[in-house]
């Protein structure tokens, strides 16, 4: 909302149950933009993000995901003073260290004497779907038999790749739209996104396991072809890892964190929201779970326990707050109880 001079305020509203503090109208210390200033910013932003992504590839680590949203962010206020960008270095700084680690750690978790689980996620979707793993039957229907990396690209091959490359977007653009608009429901959700990237952390180090397309690599499954890029293929576009180069896990695929994420996105969205649309983000996890199988990322198995450990991480979030919700004032006090119950609009 716009005061009535050059500040711009930041409501902070918690839901009722959200067990977050409400907390006052802040002002966000910065003047107005002026609406020219802020077109010609984004667009010499978007025009470098869009150079740096066709030439060097799309950033796909949290640090500079977040470098370049924290610029998108300068340009959105391009006339503010730099102590209200230099706020998004304070309120990230931990958030940002805690992602980053997560990202190297899982990298490091590959070079650990541990033991590699390979069969137990073949039989147990070869039980589930009468013999044989879904990655073997939608790959051998929909890209060939035997399916190349070669073949024809198809046109829902491009939605599934732009949805299999969303995961490592849309937590934290999320997040930096919340941090934009309301402190509190950026705690809010980002208890949730990091609590499900550390929790997976956890059970990759407890149960390293291989996915579909090296267990057929390593024989312990008939062929599986990885083909997650080729829907961008034809586009001349790369999915590389800009700064945390070859810091990939290939045995962390149990639970799926693309499919944990998105089933989370979901979950959230209509919990926090009010729109009968709202329910359309079921969409989301769906095409996520069915191009993480097709494109032998994935077995079933590894998207339910990614599902069900983020539906374990938005419930324990849930508890957590309500047992740690602020106490309401007495009338004794003098206080007047301030109104919790608006929905948050994102």
């Amino acid at each position: 909302m716009r005061a009535s001079g050059e500040d711009e305020l930041v409501l902070d509203r918690a839901q009722p149950d959200s067990g977050a503090a409400p907390l006052e109208a802040r002002p966000v210390s910065g003047g107005h933009t002026r609406q020219s200033a802020r077109v010609a910013a984004m667009t010499a932003w978007g025009t470098l993000v869009l150079l740096w992504s066709t030439t060097i590839g799309i950033p796909n680590d949290a640090l500079t995901v977040l470098i370049t949203l924290w610029l998108g962010t300068i340009a959105w206020h391009v006339q503010a003073p730099w102590r209200r960008h230099l706020g998004f270095l304070r309120d990230w700084s931990v958030p940002a260290l805690l992602l980053t680690a997560y990202f190297y750690s899982r990298g490091l978790i590959d070079e650990l004497d541990v033991t590699v689980h390979w069969t137990m996620p073949i039989e147990a979707d070869r039980w589930l779907f009468g013999g044989t793993t879904p990655t073997e039957t939608l790959q051998h229907a929909w890209c060939g038999d035997p399916c190349r990396l070669e073949s024809p690209v198809r046109w829902f091959e491009v939605v599934m790749t732009t949805v299999y490359a969303s995961h490592f977007l849309v937590g934290l653009v999320l997040a930096v739209l919340l941090w934009a608009t309301s402190r509190t429901e950026w705690l809010v959700w980002m208890r949730r996104y990091i609590g499900l990237n550390l929790a997976g952390l956890a059970i990759y180090v407890a149960y390293p396991m291989a996915p579909p397309w090296l267990a057929s690599d390593e024989g312990h499954l008939g062929h599986v072809e990885r083909i997650t890029s080729r829907g961008w293929g034809d586009l001349g576009i790369e999915r590389a890892n800009v700064v945390l180069d070859g810091v990939g896990n290939p045995v962390a695929a149990m639970p799926s964190l693309h499919a944990g994420t998105a089933v989370l996105v979901a979950l959230y969205g209509i919990w926090r929201l009010r729109s009968p649309g709202r329910w359309l983000l079921v969409l989301y996890p769906g095409v996520m779970c069915v191009a993480l199988v097709y494109f032998g990322e994935h077995y079933v198995v590894d998207l339910v326990a990614g599902g069900l450990l983020a539906g374990a991480v938005m419930l324990l979030a849930h508890t957590w707050e309500r047992r740690h919700r602020p106490r309401p004032h007495s009338p004794d006090d003098g206080a007047t109880e301030r109104s919790t119950d608006r929905e948050v609009s994102l």
